[in-house]
């Protein structure tokens, strides 16, 4: 059944399901021409229809589909890209609203990936979901003086809250009421915004799953370096080049400038001291300022998902002194470094600064995969229907009843948060050991053992 809806900007037509909820797909938030900062969509005639997905940005094959099964088919790439989709229980609110934000280094991705489906969290907890696409690679985080300004993704990503801020009451949603919540670069990005003043009362909670927070931001003097590496390999002139010698210049500056291995910080990423954010030296105190609750954390495994199978596994393994016991050290290490230790310090930054912070880690694995609690594992859990994640190696052997049950107290863990409360006791989930799901006050960031 289709369902028609008045925007400031125009008319909508969703589609509402036997379940109840209303879906709104490729609703446009903003426009933007090539290197450009996003500008407000112009107001349209007659019924725009968002049943179907919006165009979603350019980019490589996703690299995670080892670890989360191949992504949604069919998606139509294309460089007007900024739309977002809506999931609402109803338009009689208002209700919490939940943003969503994608992963995928800031290469690969889009929010409309039917692993990011919003439902049983809007069902279960009578929340508006909504989940932002936005540009990514070279055309949303190259910085090249006269050119392209650089974070223009981040800049997209404040336009979306913009839009949500405006528009959210027409879908029953709560404009004061809103948390943003994302996974690896979309946690990453969050923190960001969390630091960029142009995003400041367009959100008053955070989640963090997942956060890189140990790769830090990109310099402006390491930008111009992956600058020169596109250029270099484009050919081109910039801003008339055909998109898919963009795609392959920008995966030659990230040969270059991370190896064949790609776990450097990304190339094409926020760069600190560029609109929207400040510098290096004052982004996290800036985030503390933010006014902003939290709750982070991250899986137990988080490098298995980057190491474990072919080719890293074997590569590795050949190295001289490495070994497979090397090798999970080296994945201890890296977990530790790059994605735990870094959390918990941002969250010790944080309740320093007065705001109410909730720390997790994720521990569950299922019994026939190789890759444990790795990167990613706990989406299953919050995101996506059976479908969705029937490919996914990183379940392997699981049963989707068992993950429905585990999932229901996490979903409400994250729906209470939401609510402006505390993730509480819903965070335990069924089970013992490496199963639970751990909240409480924010531990010592020098001893990341102690959150489990």
């Amino acid at each position: 059944m289709n369902t028609e809806l008045q925007l400031a900007s125009g008319t909508i037509r969703g589609e509402r399901g036997a379940d109840g909820l209303t879906v709104f797909r490729g609703v446009p938030y903003a426009h933007a021409a090539r290197f450009t900062p996003p500008k407000p969509v112009e107001p349209w005639t007659g019924v725009f229809d968002a049943t179907r997905p919006g165009p979603i940005s350019p980019q490589p094959p996703v690299r995670p589909d080892a670890v989360m099964g191949p992504p949604q088919a069919g998606l139509r790439q294309d460089e007007d890209c900024l739309n977002l989709t809506v999931v609402t229980p109803g338009v009689n609110g208002p209700r919490p609203v939940m943003v969503w934000i994608h992963g995928g280094a800031y290469v690969t991705g889009a929010s409309s990936f039917g692993f990011y489906e919003g439902r049983r969290l809007a069902a279960e907890g009578g929340i508006v979901f909504v989940a932002i696409n936005y540009r990514l690679g070279a055309l949303g985080y190259l910085k090249l003086p006269g050119v392209a300004p650089g974070n223009l993704g981040l800049l997209d990503q404040v336009a979306a809250l913009r839009w949500i801020r405006e528009n959210i009451g027409n879908f029953g949603g709560d404009p004061d009421r809103v948390t943003v919540f994302g996974q690896s670069a979309g946690a990453h990005s969050v923190a960001c915004l969390m630091a960029a003043p142009a995003a400041r009362g367009l959100f008053r909670q955070a989640i963090l799953q997942s956060a890189p927070l140990g790769l830090k931001l990109a310099t402006p003097a390491r930008a111009a370096r992956v600058a020169r590496h596109f250029t270099t390999a484009l050919r081109a002139e910039v801003t008339t080049a055909p998109v898919e010698a963009i795609l392959a210049a920008q995966d030659a500056a990230i040969q270059r400038v991370s190896g064949p291995g790609g776990l450097a910080s990304p190339p094409f990423c926020p760069t600190a001291g560029t609109d929207a954010l400040p510098g290096a030296d004052r982004w996290t105190a800036e985030a503390a300022g933010a006014g902003v609750d939290v709750m982070i954390g991250t899986t137990s495994a988080e490098m298995n998902g980057f190491l474990n199978g072919k080719p890293f596994s074997e590569r590795i393994e050949r190295v001289p002194l490495v070994g497979r016991r090397g090798l999970e050290t080296v994945k201890r290490l890296a977990t530790r470094r790059v994605f735990e230790t870094p959390s918990l310090r941002f969250a010790d930054t944080l309740a320093r600064a007065g705001r109410r912070v909730f720390t997790y880690r994720f521990g569950w694995a299922a019994s026939g995969s190789i890759f444990g609690a790795c990167h990613c594992v706990e989406l299953p859990f919050l995101l996506g229907e059976r479908e969705a994640w029937a490919g996914a190696p990183m379940l392997a052997g699981a049963d989707w009843d068992d993950i429905e049950e585990i999932g229901r107290p996490l979903r409400q863990a994250w729906i209470s948060f939401a609510r402006g409360g505390s993730p509480g006791s819903a965070a335990h989930v069924p089970g013992s050991g490496p199963g639970r799901i751990w909240t409480g006050p924010v531990p010592s960031p020098d001893s990341p053992a102690e959150v489990m």
